[in-house]
């Protein structure tokens, strides 16, 4: 449910962002990360002491990795659960807006998009886990929907930092999409991005003092 409702988040204020603001891009963007921003934020209070709120799994992957010993079993659930929903929440942000549920043409791959997928994902592993490990896990999220709204502005890939979403994600073409091939490698990028964020936490927040 939460990686799902947060994908409609993201297609649909995109797609709304299409509708009231034709031909300006710029705008479009603003529109599109401020209801991320806040819609991410509302989830992770919904869902935090449902799920921790992992909707996301390379957190999930970080967290078993740091620390958090969930069985074997447990990680394939979350992962399935998280890529399920994010591709029902497309669907279900196609059909809010009466848009065809069509694979996404929108082609994102450049090497520069994948450098700033890199970023994206290490700098929310790190993050996360810096407030967890220092004991203020109640504002990991404000802070995290910060984080996401500040980096679909700083970095050029807009800043997905998610495999469930980017896969969530090919599924409408639409302001939001993004094309099968550009999704592998983004999925790509951002796995290697959750390993130096983990690398990061290791080195600056060694001493594991609140689980995460």
């Amino acid at each position: 449910m939460g990686t799902g409702l947060l994908v409609t988040v993201v297609v649909g204020s995109g797609i709304a962002a299409q509708r009231l603001s034709p031909g300006d891009v710029g705008l479009q963007l603003l529109e599109n990360s401020l209801a991320t921003a806040l819609g991410l934020t509302v989830l992770i209070l919904l869902f935090q002491t449902v799920s921790g709120a992992h909707f996301n799994p390379v957190v999930t992957l970080a967290d078993r990795l740091l620390g958090t010993r969930h069985r074997p079993a447990e990680i394939v659930a979350y992962l399935l659960a998280q890529i399920v929903g994010g591709v029902g929440g497309a669907i279900l942000a196609n059909l809010m807006f009466d848009t065809p549920t069509t694979i996404s043409t929108a082609d994102r791959l450049s090497a520069g998009h994948l450098l700033g997928e890199v970023v994206a994902t290490a700098g929310l592993v790190l993050l996360i886990f810096a407030l967890s490990r220092t004991g203020r896990s109640a504002i990991v999220a404000p802070a995290v929907g910060a984080y996401i709204g500040a980096a679909y502005w700083f970095t050029s890939s807009t800043s997905f930092a998610n495999p469930a979403v980017t896969i969530g994600r090919i599924f409408t073409d639409t302001f939001a999409g993004i094309t099968p091939t550009s999704a592998l490698w983004f999925v790509g990028a951002q796995l290697v991005g959750a390993a130096l964020g983990a690398v990061l936490v290791l080195l600056l927040f060694p001493n594991r003092k609140v689980p995460a």
